[in-house]
């Protein structure tokens, strides 16, 4: 493991960023450290792990929260591929470097969706689950990202091209030798997607830990009905509705926190 030891907050709980070299890809996480138990979050597509940097100065000391920046997102390197397989043996790659036999396992979107089929493939390594805003069946497209530019001369060159998505993008924007681009290639993405596509209901279905679905009510992702159908079911689920969209952490940041912290309580 290399640790760079780079803070990337200023207040409360500092993360240490390091990696793990897997087949010569670099894999890297965020590490909020403390004496608390292990909470490993997982963020969705065109994301990476700071995204949670709110949730995990508010849930400590209670909990620790590891942050992997998933394959082919933020600092970690791009794949050869981005099969379901690669997703879940990257988290288990990271709860074996750090000595976690097990953990809770979070994820928003592309991440919910590797929370539950971890939890399917790994039960032993997972004690409870939080999914944000996806389903047990993935349908939608993500193909408008590869309208986004590659490289502008300027960050606010960057983010007048990106148009409305910019408000999505901020954690993602970087400077390079040529210009400002995005921290993924959103080529990447729509493939990655087109492995998310499809009915995971065996998977969601597979284990009875405790999981609390957290739905954003306003979401184009996930729909009302849809989101009670899995509570209801699945053992031991909690279904949470905030008045939000898709990113409900970004969106709706104390409630998500509260509702997560209640669930987390009750463990």
């Amino acid at each position: 493991m290399i640790s760079t030891g780079r803070s990337v907050s200023s207040a409360g709980t500092a993360p240490v960023r390091a990696e793990l070299a897997l087949g010569g890809r670099r894999l890297s996480y965020l590490d909020f450290g403390g004496p608390g138990r292990p909470l490993l979050a997982l963020h969705g597509h065109f994301s990476e792990g700071r995204t949670f940097s709110h949730l995990a100065r508010e849930l400590a000391p209670q909990w620790r929260v590891i942050a992997p920046d998933q394959r082919g997102h933020g600092d970690s390197g791009r794949p050869a591929g981005f099969s379901r397989e690669g997703y879940i043996a990257d988290a288990i790659a990271v709860l074996d470097r750090l000595g976690l036999a097990s953990a809770v396992v979070l994820g928003h979107s592309l991440g919910g969706v590797n929370a539950y089929q971890l939890a399917s493939q790994h039960p032993q390594r997972v004690s409870a689950l939080v999914v944000e805003d996806i389903g047990a069946v993935v349908n939608d497209d993500l193909s408008f990202c590869l309208a986004w530019p590659h490289r502008a001369p300027s960050r606010d060159a960057l983010v007048k091209r990106l148009g409305d998505s910019a408000r999505y993008l901020t954690d993602a924007l970087r400077e390079y030798e040529d210009g400002w681009g995005l921290a993924f290639h959103p080529e990447d993405m729509v493939t990655s997607h087109s492995q998310v596509v499809g009915d995971h209901w065996a998977d969601w279905l597979a284990t009875d830990c405790p999981a609390l679905l957290i739905h954003g009510i306003r979401s184009d992702t996930l729909d009302a009905e849809h989101a009670q159908a899995m509570a209801s079911r699945r053992p031991d689920t909690r279904l949470i509705q905030l008045n939000t969209g898709h990113t409900v952490h970004e969106t709706d940041p104390a409630g998500f926190t509260a509702a997560v912290r209640e669930f987390l309580s009750s463990l």
